[in-house]
């Protein structure tokens, strides 16, 4: 398949490492000195499931520099949504398909308003990578999942062929019958996993283990389901004790990117992740205040390092 990553950070950059090493023609949409790491020497990814060496690797600084591409894997931070869903209108004219694996519940509606509804199928990356260094991809843990799927839950062929790629690149995907549960089934597990191991700047180890931790992470576990019940999403009640389980599975030195952000003194998700909670929480009624109070806690946080 003809591929473009636009966002080739900890998600895009893994995933489009193991597709182009299947032999499928990527290109890596980056900036700074990820970028310019990648043209002098490749892609590295430091993999528990593999690592990859890739030399050469083909990189734009901007998907306007891109001819084609069957599909788009779309894995920019929350707040590049608009910006980058515009860099990419002329390839959706021409007939490519935008996945995304945006963290959150919103990028979707956010996508689809700039190159129209059919031209993305959402989808959930379940992986706990980050960038090590420029050109380097750090990835831990024994799952890198995408699942993804027609809003309707039908079998497309734009799905079944991407599906066939995935599969051929070694990748564990999933076609989803219901995208709006899986997507809140992944939110409900990071929105809370990127909350508390941001707020205590480490891993979710000690995090879980604390009786008091433990208590703060329930509770926004708790709430985020509680949220996509009321809309209707697919949620049900037994959901909050299954997220918990997939919680205290991860490993102990797992933190969430947001973390990962937030010690690097860059801009933090937490307004589509926590902030998004409680937006919506308060919009139609429903209580929850664990995803308030992290959003207000690390407000000051949201655009990097604060200064003064």
């Amino acid at each position: 398949m003809n591929i473009t990553i636009m966002g080739s950070g900890g998600v895009g950059g893994y995933f489009g490492a193991r597709l182009l090493a299947a032999g499928n023609d990527v290109t890596f949409v980056a900036r700074g000195a990820h970028l310019d790491a990648m043209r002098r020497n490749g892609l590295r990814l430091d993999s528990e499931l593999g690592s990859l060496d890739l030399d050469s690797v083909k990189v734009a600084a901007d998907a306007r520099e891109i001819d084609s591409a069957d599909v788009v894997i779309f894995t920019v931070k929350m707040r590049d949504t608009e910006s980058a869903a515009e860099s990419l209108r002329d390839l959706a004219a021409k007939g490519a398909t935008i996945f995304t694996f945006q963290n959150g519940v919103e990028s979707g509606a956010r996508i689809c308003a700039i190159v129209g509804p059919d031209k993305v199928v959402e989808g959930a990356a379940r992986i706990a990578t980050h960038i090590a260094e420029p050109g380097v991809i750090k990835q831990i843990g024994n799952f890198a999942v995408l699942e993804f799927g027609e809003a309707d839950g039908r079998a497309s062929a734009r799905v079944s062929a991407f599906h066939a790629a995935c599969a051929g690149a070694g990748i564990a995907a999933k076609v989803s019958s219901n995208i709006a549960r899986t997507i809140w089934g992944k939110f409900a597990m990071l929105a809370p996993l990127s909350g508390l191991t941001a707020l205590t700047r480490g891993p979710i180890g000690p995090v879980r283990s604390n009786p008091k931790s433990r208590a703060l992470l329930e509770a926004a576990v708790a709430e985020a389901v509680a949220l996509g019940m009321a809309l209707k999403t697919g949620l049900e009640p037994e959901d909050a004790g299954h997220t918990m389980k997939v919680i205290d599975a991860l490993p102990a030195d797992m933190t969430a990117s947001m973390c990962h952000d937030l010690l690097a003194g860059k801009p933090i998700e937490v307004e589509g992740l926590s902030g998004a909670v409680a937006r919506l929480a308060e919009a139609h009624g429903i209580p929850a205040p664990t995803h308030a109070f992290i959003a207000a806690a690390l407000a000051p946080f949201v655009d990097g390092k604060p200064r003064g």
